[in-house]
């Protein structure tokens, strides 16, 4: 008798749960709150297809093969320029081009980590982020934040106490300070600079996670932490929130003895290089900052019309904080609500959204919900919103009865 897939051991490290964030409806008039895509309409279509072209035309033959053509290059060098316009000031040989930010995640945390090692987060924490510090066998201890982000007081309380009764100390901290995912907060510039004296006094690295940083509804800025510490912070950003994320383009910095033990690890060579070609066409040229313009004027309309249809739809029965930046906004319940007890009603009722135990290292957070606002339209905000409320008030009168 001949063996099934079912009796084989596969590797441990292998996660128990597929990605969270996505829905399997299909139905057209679904409200997909759930999905933390960047808006379709705005990705520059016309400039890619002929960046495209382009790349074929000038340089395919070259671009097509293992290293690429000029076009990698040219990305190194622009992520240096816009870089500069954050206050990170660094070589090129600081800069390497990923799979997008999470893959950035990964290959730093297996340049860092040892099974048993310990990673810190922040409490709620981007859970791709999470999978990855799992399936890397670390031990995860996670902090809460408030409205100015992670408390870097209870952080320097729990490295103190591990200093002083022989604990192990954090290989790094994992942070998204700004318009984090999916509290929405950001790290104040006191925090900041508190959160990497203790990174150099208690020698651990950060892992700054700046996926939504462009994305600036206000015009506040924030120093990002690599510019207070370059030795100790490992910065990822990403081209999926500000041109398309099917690109799969992110990138790292850090210090190049870091850059460099991360390179050991792609075996594969160069990332996509003829991704990097296309891009780097579009990149010449393009109004890049009126791009960034666009994409601001619209999700901050799209944050403004969630947020007056979360209160029109809920009334006091939600709290949240309204994010400067990004994509999402969280919403707290009553202690006593638990967000998973209506996801299947919600879905039934036309709207997905995540519930909050998706983001937390223990079995924690049930009273959340995140929603999106950037994928989906102003009139599916609305509609969307009012139907996970009903889908709410028939749980919560469904609990009273």
């Amino acid at each position: 008798m001949s063996q099934t897939v079912d009796s084989f051991s596969f590797a441990k490290r292998i996660p128990a749960t597929p990605s969270i964030g996505s829905t399997t409806v299909t139905k057209q008039d679904h409200v997909h709150l759930s999905f933390g895509f960047a808006a379709p309409h705005l990705f520059p279509i016309e400039q890619l297809s002929q960046s495209a072209a382009e790349a074929v035309t000038l340089h395919g033959r070259k671009a097509l093969q293992y290293s690429g053509s000029v076009g990698p290059g040219q990305i190194l060098k622009w992520i240096q320029a816009r870089s500069q316009v954050h206050g990170i000031h660094v070589e090129l040989d600081q800069i390497l081009v990923t799979y997008g930010s999470t893959q950035g995640i990964d290959l730093a945390t297996r340049i860092l980590v040892e099974p048993g090692d310990h990673v810190w987060v922040e409490s709620p924490s981007f859970f791709s982020a999470l999978q990855a510090f799992r399936t890397a066998e670390a031990e995860i201890t996670s902090f809460p934040i408030d409205e100015e982000g992670v408390r870097v007081d209870l952080i320097e309380n729990a490295l103190l106490n591990a200093k002083q009764n022989g604990k192990p100390l954090p290989k790094f901290l994992y942070t998204m300070p700004t318009y984090h995912n999916p509290g929405g907060v950001t790290l104040s510039v006191e925090r900041r600079k508190r959160l990497v004296q203790l990174a150099e006094i208690y020698n651990f690295f950060i892992l700054e996670d700046d996926a939504y940083s462009e994305l600036n509804f206000t015009g506040n800025r924030y120093p990002p932490l690599y510019t207070l510490f370059p030795e100790r912070v490992i910065y990822l950003n990403t081209f999926s929130k500000i041109i398309a994320p099917g690109l799969r383009l992110g990138w790292i910095i850090a210090d190049s003895r870091v850059i460099a033990k991360i390179k050991l690890l792609n075996l594969g060579g160069s990332i996509g290089v003829f991704t990097q070609e296309i891009v780097a066409k579009l990149l010449d040229g393009f109004a890049f900052q009126e791009h960034v313009d666009s994409l601001i004027d619209h999700y901050r309309q799209q944050r403004d019309v969630m947020a007056k249809a979360v209160k029109n739809s809920f009334g006091e029965h939600v709290t949240f904080h309204l994010p400067e930046g990004g994509f999402y906004i969280w919403l707290r319940f009553a202690d006593e609500v638990n967000t998973s007890d209506f996801l299947e009603d919600a879905a039934h009722r036309g709207v997905s959204f995540v519930d909050g135990k998706s983001f937390y290292v223990n079995p924690e957070g049930f009273q959340y919900a995140r929603l999106c606002f950037s994928y989906v339209s102003e009139d599916q905000i609305v509609r969307g919103v009012q139907s996970f409320a009903d889908a709410y008030f028939a749980y919560i009168n469904k609990a009273v009865s």
